[in-house]
C-alpha cells in the first residue's frame, strides 16, 4: 500500500481523556467505555468538542497497552474524576492518514517507522491515532485514522 507521510508543526490542542491499561485484544471494549465516559463529561459540562476522537499509546506492549482515550476539544475545559485534561502536543510531528480496518494498521506503522529512520527523524516514543469517522456508521474499509508521531528536536 502507498502511504503519504507529512511533517508538520501544528499548535497544541486541548483534549479530555481517560487513561487506562489493557491488552490489545480488549481495546475495542475499553475504548467504547472510555469514549462514553468522556462524552458524558463533555455533555454534562458543556465543553465544546473538536474535530475527532483519539487515543495516545505510551507503549506498544500488546499485552499491556498504556493508553489515553478521549476527544479533541475546540477550547480548553476542566476534567473531573477519571476524565482528565490532556494537551495534544504541537511542534514537529510526522503523520499519515490511514484508510481501512483498525486491526490492519500495523503495515502503516511499520512503513512510517522505516520512513522516519530513513529521513533521520526520531520519534518521542508516543503514538497518536485520531479517528475521523465511526465504525458503527461506516464500513471498516472506509474508516479514516490519522496516525501521528511527535518528533524529538
Amino acid at each position: 500500500m502507498d502511504y503519504k507521510f507529512e511533517v508538520s508543526e501544528p499548535a497544541p490542542r486541548p483534549a479530555l481523556a481517560v487513561r487506562t491499561r489493557t491488552p490489545v485484544s480488549n481495546i475495542g471494549q475499553v475504548m467504547g467505555q472510555a469514549f462514553g465516559k468522556v462524552y458524558q463529561h463533555i455533555m454534562e459540562t458543556g465543553a465544546k468538542p473538536g474535530d475527532c476522537a483519539f487515543s495516545v499509546y505510551y507503549n506498544m506492549d500488546m499485552n499491556d497497552l498504556d493508553v489515553d482515550i478521549g476527544f479533541v476539544l475546540a477550547e480548553p475545559a476542566a476534567g473531573a474524576g477519571e476524565v482528565h485534561v490532556l494537551e495534544i502536543p504541537g511542534g514537529k510531528q510526522v503523520s499519515c492518514m490511514y484508510k481501512g480496518p483498525y486491526d490492519q494498521m500495523e503495515p502503516a506503522y511499520a512503513a512510517m517507522s522505516e520512513w522516519m529512520a530513513a529521513k533521520g527523524y526520531i520519534p518521542t516514543g508516543v503514538a497518536y491515532e485520531f479517528y475521523y469517522n465511526d465504525p458503527s456508521q461506516v464500513p471498516t474499509s472506509e474508516l479514516l485514522t490519522k496516525i501521528m508521531f511527535p518528533l524529538q528536536d
